[in-house]
């Protein structure tokens, strides 16, 4: 198990670098730039804008920028915004809570809400509720993310008034629990309805697929309850796929965070990618990128982990 878990981690510091080369080599090498923003304005000069491309860095060779990037990444210097000067840590540190909330939440919903339709599907197989369930998974997956989310917006907020339209929180309110739910419900329920989607359908293919074997049909024959079947013997071997899965869904959640973010005004990573992809603020980019990367390497790895403690041979593979 301890050469599996290094040599997993190893593959994992390799992604990670090559993430960071793709996605600082990207970000350079598009036309325009930080300066470029700057040298629109009329009040200008060349000398102005020659002085401030020296001292960002942006008149070096690309490799020695990244260089310098990288050991400041690994020494907690990320470098500072091009948009307002603040350190970059920082600034993506004060996003990192509202999207971990969102990120989480709507994680929640769409495997609980994901495993119990899928269980029942695959034990009622053909049924109506069967057939009622994949039709709206269909239906979940063919919908885009800022549709739904523009819709919820318009029905709930709009025709019925029944949830804010966006933001975090009431804006000038103290802090409440109460509040912040009702402003989550919106932006967690767009966000988790193509996860809910997803898990219904490979909870029910994988369970379907367990069902069939034969330690299930001895258990039915030895008088084990259809309940203790399906959750203690079925359940238990069909979950491993499902920690794939969700390994898997991690970089989804994070695209899905961007639009949502967006349409809900939501002050989180995702949105301050975007302002940011605006401004052209390579480092706070970058910072998020790197930490995003983090992220989805280290639940991939998660995943990996408990496949190989739930399944051994995985381990030898």
């Amino acid at each position: 198990m301890r050469a599996y878990v290094a040599r997993r981690v190893a593959q994992a510091v390799v992604v990670l670098v090559l993430v960071s080369l793709g996605g600082f080599s990207v970000l350079h090498l598009a036309p325009g730039g930080p300066a470029a923003i700057y040298a629109m304005s009329p009040t200008m000069a060349a000398e102005d804008l020659e002085r401030l491309t020296r001292e960002l860095g942006l008149d070096q060779p690309l490799h020695v920028q990244y260089v310098k990037w990288a050991r400041g990444l690994l020494t907690a210097n990320w470098g500072r915004s091009y948009r307002d000067g603040r350190l970059v840590l920082e600034v993506v540190t004060d996003r990192v809570p509202a999207t971990l909330v969102l990120m989480l939440s709507a994680f929640s919903v769409a495997i609980l809400v994901g495993l119990a339709t899928g269980i029942v599907s695959a034990v009622r197989q053909y049924s109506v509720f069967d057939h009622l369930v994949t039709l709206s998974a269909m239906v979940a997956l063919s919908i885009p993310t800022f549709w739904l989310g523009l819709m919820g917006i318009y029905v709930f907020a709009e025709l019925l008034g029944a949830l804010p339209p966006g933001n975090i929180g009431t804006i000038g309110a103290p802090f409440a629990l109460a509040d912040r739910l009702r402003h989550l419900v919106l932006p967690a329920s767009t966000l988790g309805v193509v996860m809910v989607a997803t898990w219904s359908r490979y909870t029910r293919a994988s369970m379907l697929e367990v069902i069939g074997e034969d330690y299930i049909r001895t258990a039915r024959a030895k008088g084990v309850s259809g309940a203790a079947v399906v959750l203690k013997h079925a359940l238990k071997n069909a979950l491993i796929p499902l920690i794939t899965l969700g390994g898997l869904q991690l970089p989804l959640v994070f695209s899905g965070a961007l639009v949502t973010e967006t349409i809900f005004t939501w002050p989180g990573m995702g949105r301050l990618f975007v302002d940011s992809i605006g401004y052209r603020d390579y480092p706070v980019l970058m910072g998020i990128l790197i930490l995003t990367a983090t992220l989805v390497v280290a639940g991939n790895l998660v995943a990996d982990l408990a496949y190989a403690a739930i399944d051994p041979r995985i381990r030898h593979a």
